[in-house]
């Protein structure tokens, strides 16, 4: 199937990765959080689970996002999914935080603009490449 470069994928490209993932994910965290005790394995277990879930929550927010506010270049299916997973890596690192006691707000609003930043930076260099691409053919 070929797609059109000149728009991201359609959110339903995303919903069998998402609903795969939402279900392994949110089944490991069930069984994790009912099923067992607090313990350094469990805990990493937690961890994992709760990333896979949120990406898999993620995934189609984020592709919804990507249609309905097109940016240049529109996105790629990795980009979507990277982005999905920044949002999955942000919970549980708050999570794990937590657990130390040491998350704050601050902490908490300052990872977010961190990832955030690293994001832009990664779409401003995907356009920047995309520029000296087109120039280079152009020539």
């Amino acid at each position: 199937m070929s797609e059109d470069k000149s728009t991201p994928p359609s959110v339903s490209t995303f919903l069998p990765a998402a609903v795969f993932l939402m279900l392994i994910g949110w089944g490991g965290l069930i069984y994790v959080l009912t099923q067992t005790s607090p313990s350094g394995g469990t805990r990493w277990l937690m961890f994992f689970s709760g990333v896979l879930a949120l990406t898999g929550t993620a995934l189609p927010v984020a592709a919804y996002l990507n249609r309905r506010f097109p940016s240049t270049p529109p996105p790629t299916t990795l980009v979507i999914l990277r982005q999905a997973i920044w949002v999955a890596i942000y919970f549980p690192t708050l999570a794990w935080l937590q657990i130390g006691r040491v998350l704050t707000p601050a902490i908490a609003l300052m990872l977010g603009l961190g990832l955030l930043l690293i994001e832009w930076l990664l779409r401003m260099r995907e356009r920047t490449q995309r520029k000296t691409n087109q120039t280079q053919v152009v020539d």
